[in-house]
């Protein structure tokens, strides 16, 4: 497999920070191409050679998050649910920026984050539903998913926009306790 260019790499980098940082200040329908390249400090053709559009450059930078998430999902599930949560809440605090910026702006792309990382988490989910203790008998299980899905979703989006009150340790035990419950 060929080495990345470093340059190629580099650019890509100052156009997704840059992209990220234009949307804590405005709706990204209300970001431009020209907006992006003053604040990456390129022109828009270099966006051009790596990206169609703008939406091309956020659903890039939503997708890199996204695979990062089930590079962890791969290994996640051998582990107990509280053990399980701790990496994917130290990655969200290490991506605080792209995450705080995705589920607190308005327009579309925040809100297709969202879609997807909600669809990602009740596809995880899927398989942890409990059928053999007999605490989900007569619930349906897409029902099950969206309740959990929707509650972990919601409890990363309560935890990046209050300030991070608890370490990635304790937030990890709360929503392993309460997914535990709930699947």
């Amino acid at each position: 497999m060929a080495k990345p260019d470093r340059r190629i790499q580099k650019t890509q980098e100052a156009l997704k920070n840059a992209v990220i940082g234009l949307m804590g200040e405005k709706d990204f329908d209300n970001i431009t191409i020209q907006d992006i390249a003053d604040r990456a400090n390129l022109n828009r053709g270099t966006i051009y050679l790596h990206y169609q559009d703008k939406y091309d450059l956020l659903d890039k930078l939503i997708e890199s998050h996204i695979n990062e998430i089930a590079e962890m999902d791969k290994w996640a599930c051998d582990e107990d649910w509280m053990d399980a949560f701790i990496p994917y809440f130290e990655y969200f605090k290490q991506n605080h920026l792209f995450f705080s910026t995705m589920l607190t702006s308005k327009g579309a792309g925040p809100s297709y984050f969202r879609t997807r990382l909600l669809a990602h988490c009740i596809a995880g989910f899927q398989c942890e539903i409990d059928r053999e203790s007999g605490k989900n008998n007569n619930l349906k299980d897409d029902v099950i998913l969206q309740y959990a899905g929707t509650a972990y979703v919601g409890v990363i989006e309560w935890w990046i926009i209050n300030g991070m009150p608890y370490p990635p340790e304790v937030m990890a035990k709360q929503v392993g306790a309460l997914l535990e419950r709930s699947l």
